[in-house]
């Protein structure tokens, strides 16, 4: 299943059952990507979330995404992601406080660091890397309900993803505001505040 833009310069693609990799040991589900124009078919960046991304943060991102005339353009920096979560009542994390963020829970994480393998991002610096040096950085957010214990999800981006697209996902995964949900994941269900839908 592709989902592409009219200017075809972004789609969206359902690739679970082809994705040889995992975020977080969960599978890939949805790979979003974009490129600066139609002069080449590859991407300038991508973005990988894995099936139990909710579904009302991986919509933000890709409204934001379809909101901007130029889909590669980096026009912040990485603050505004962390401004997004901190203005929501995330925590920065004490080691890395220009680097990430948890909610106050610590279930859910955010963190700019060194992307896993196979991320694939259209900068050539990310093929020039030597074995002892570090890789290129982009964002990581994931649901861990106890340390330790597997991943609910995750979600990565390239390392050329705009910081304001990250910061979308971000705002929406931190907001306090309710959301309808059928079924209450078993691992978070005594942490939520229910309510019944009106």
């Amino acid at each position: 299943m592709l989902h592409v833009s009219p200017d075809t310069l972004r789609w969206a693609q359902w690739v679970l059952p082809d994705e040889p990799f995992h975020l977080g040991g969960l599978p890939i589900a949805w790979q979003v990507c974009a490129r600066q124009d139609v002069t080449t078919p590859l991407a300038q960046w991508s973005a990988y979330f894995t099936p139990d991304v909710p579904g009302e943060v991986l919509a933000e991102f890709l409204v934001a995404l379809d909101a901007r005339d130029q889909p590669t353009a980096a026009f912040t920096g990485p603050e505004l992601v962390l401004d997004a979560v901190t203005a929501h009542g995330w925590l920065r994390d004490v080691d890395q406080l220009d680097a990430g963020a948890t909610d106050p829970t610590f279930t859910s994480h955010l963190s700019l660091g060194e992307v896993p393998p196979l991320i694939q991002d259209g900068d050539p610096r990310a093929l020039t890397v030597e074995a002892d040096e570090a890789g290129p950085v982009g964002w990581q957010a994931w649901a861990e309900p106890v340390l330790g214990a597997p991943c609910l999800w995750a979600g990565s981006f390239s390392a050329s993803v705009p910081h304001d697209l990250v910061a979308a996902f971000a705002a929406s995964l931190s907001s306090t505001a309710p959301v309808l949900r059928r079924v209450l994941p078993e691992s978070t269900r005594d942490r939520l505040l229910r309510a019944p839908a009106s």
